[in-house]
C-alpha cells in the first residue's frame, strides 16, 4: 500500500481514494475524518492535550486519575450509564493516558454512532467528579500503582526514564505517586479538567462508515457544550541537557531468575520526524529479527543473552530509544561492550544495501499491518495530531524509503553515543 499527500494541505489521500480531512471547527475543536464506506463500523477517538506534561507540581498522577473519573458520569449521565449504552449497542469503549495526551475511544456499528457519541461528549465535557466517587476510585488507582511495583520490567523502565529525564515530566510515572494522590482533592481534579478539557486542546477523530457532513454535524452536536473554564497552577520545565556521561543504577529484586540490562538514549521529538524515523529504522537494524545485528551476534552466535530487543517511542518533546537484554549477570559487561561497539559501527561504517533494504521492507510491512482497521487508523491519526499534525502520520513511508546510509550514520552520531547513555541493571538477590 502506497501513501501520498494530496495537493490540498488539509486533505490527505490513501491509495483507495478515501480522503483524510482535517476540519477546524469555530469553537477551536479539531476534527479528523476519514470516510470508509466499505466498513461496517465507526471509531470515535477523542485526544486531549492533557497528559503528564500538563500536571502542576504536587498534582502528579492527576491526568491518569482523571481518565478514571471521566467514566463516573455527569449530571445527565449516571456512573456506568455510558458503558451500558455503548455495550447495549454492541460496541466497546476504553481510554489511556500517557505523557503527551489522554484519549478516549468508542467502537460501534455505524448505525449506532449517533446514539453513543453524544454520551462520550457529555462525560468528557461535563464530568461531574463527585466527591464520593473520587475517594472510591482513588483506591482503584492506588491499587493499580501498587500492582505496578510487582512488575520488575515496569520498574526498570521507570528507573531508566528517570535517569534520562531527571527534570522533564517524561521521567515520572504516568500513575503518579501514592503520597501525592492521597493529598489531592476533588476540587483540584475539577480545576485540572476545566483547564485542559477545552476545545482548543481537543481533537475528535472519526473513521469508518460515516459521511463528512454527518460526522461534522454529529460532532458539533456532541461536543458543543464545554464547561466553564478554570486555570491550574502554571507548569514549566526545561529541556533536558544532553548526557555527558554514563548514568547507571542497579536494582535488586527477590525471586528474579534472569538479570536485565536496559540502555537508553533520548532522541528527536516530533519536530524532527525524519530523525525519529531514522532511529526507528536503526532499531530494526539492531534487533529486527534473527539476522539483525544484535540478535544474531549476542543470542544466536555467542549465546550471551536469552533475548534482546530495541524500541523507539516517538514523543512530542524528546523521544526514547532503548535496548533491553535478558541475560545472566556474568555476561552483562561483555554484552554492554558489544552493544556499544555496534552503535559505534553504525556511526562509522556504511551498511550494505541489502541489509538496509530488508529493514525498510520490514518496517513498511509493520506500518501497513498497523493501518488495516478503522480503530488502528483512528489511533494513528489522533496520536500524530495531538503531537503536532495528523498529516505527518501518512509521511512515514516516504520518509523511511528515502533515508540514505549517510543519513543514518549522521543520526546515529547525533543521538546514539556509545560513551554517553543511561543504563539500568536489574538483578535477583
Amino acid at each position: 500500500m502506497v501513501l501520498s499527500a494530496s495537493s490540498n494541505s488539509n486533505s490527505l489521500k490513501l491509495i483507495n481514494n478515501s480522503p483524510v480531512n482535517i476540519i477546524p471547527l469555530s469553537n477551536g475543536l479539531r476534527v479528523v475524518h476519514q470516510d470508509m464506506p466499505h466498513s461496517s463500523v465507526v471509531v470515535a477517538d477523542v485526544w486531549v492535550d492533557a497528559g503528564v506534561t500538563k500536571e502542576p507540581v504536587g498534582w502528579f498522577g492527576m491526568a491518569h486519575f482523571l481518565e478514571h473519573m471521566i467514566f463516573k458520569g455527569s449530571l445527565n449521565v449516571l456512573p456506568g450509564e455510558f458503558d451500558f449504552v455503548v455495550e447495549n449497542n454492541g460496541g466497546f469503549a476504553n481510554a489511556a493516558t500517557s505523557y503527551d495526551y489522554a484519549h478516549f475511544f468508542l467502537v460501534t456499528a455505524s448505525q449506532y454512532v449517533g446514539a453513543t457519541l453524544p454520551y462520550l461528549g457529555e462525560i468528557l465535557l461535563q464530568a461531574q467528579i463527585p466527591d464520593e466517587e473520587f475517594y472510591l476510585e482513588r483506591d482503584v488507582v492506588l491499587e493499580e500503582l501498587r500492582a505496578s511495583n510487582d512488575d520488575y520490567d515496569w520498574l526498570a523502565f521507570q528507573c531508566l526514564s528517570n535517569l534520562i529525564y531527571p527534570s522533564h515530566p517524561y521521567g515520572r510515572s504516568v500513575l503518579g505517586e501514592e503520597g501525592l494522590l492521597l493529598e489531592n482533592t476533588p476540587n483540584q481534579m475539577r480545576c485540572f479538567h476545566k483547564t485542559h478539557y477545552q476545545p482548543e486542546r481537543m481533537s475528535v477523530v472519526l473513521v469508518g462508515d460515516i459521511r463528512e457532513k454527518d460526522a461534522i454535524a454529529l460532532i458539533e452536536d456532541s461536543f458543543g457544550n464545554f464547561g466553564v473554564r478554570s486555570e491550574c497552577p502554571p507548569v514549566t520545565f526545561d529541556s533536558e541537557p544532553p548526557m555527558v556521561d554514563i548514568r547507571r543504577k542497579q536494582l535488586f529484586f527477590p525471586r528474579l531468575e534472569q538479570s536485565r540490562l536496559i540502555m537508553g538514549w533520548s532522541g528527536p521529538g516530533i519536530d524532527n520526524l525524519e530523525g525519529a524515523i531514522a532511529l526507528d529504522l536503526i532499531s530494526m537494524i539492531l534487533s529486527g529479527g534473527r539476522t539483525s545485528r544484535l540478535v544474531r551476534q549476542l543470542r544466536e552466535e555467542k549465546q550471551l543473552v536469552l533475548d534482546i530487543s530495541c524500541d523507539f517511542s516517538l514523543q512530542k518533546d524528546s523521544s526514547l530509544f532503548t535496548i533491553s537484554a535478558y541475560l545472566y549477570p556474568q555476561n552483562l559487561n561483555k554484552v554492554e561492550e558489544i552493544i556499544r561497539q555496534e552503535i559505534y559501527n553504525l556511526q562509522t561504517k556504511s551498511m550494505e544495501d541489502k541489509e538496509l533494504a530488508n529493514c525498510k521492507k520490514s518496517l513498511i510491512h509493520d506500518y501497513i499491518f498497523s493501518t488495516e482497521t478503522p480503530e488502528q487508523l483512528a489511533g494513528l491519526y489522533g496520536y500524530y495530531h495531538v503531537l503536532k499534525d495528523a498529516k505527518l502520520a501518512l509521511q512515514y513511508p516516504d520518509i523511511l524509503m528515502n533515508l540514505t546510509p549517510e543519513q543514518l550514520k549522521c543520526y546515529a552520531s547525533q543521538y546514539l553515543c556509545p560513551q554517553y547513555y543511561a543504563a539500568c541493571e536489574v538483578h535477583g538477590r
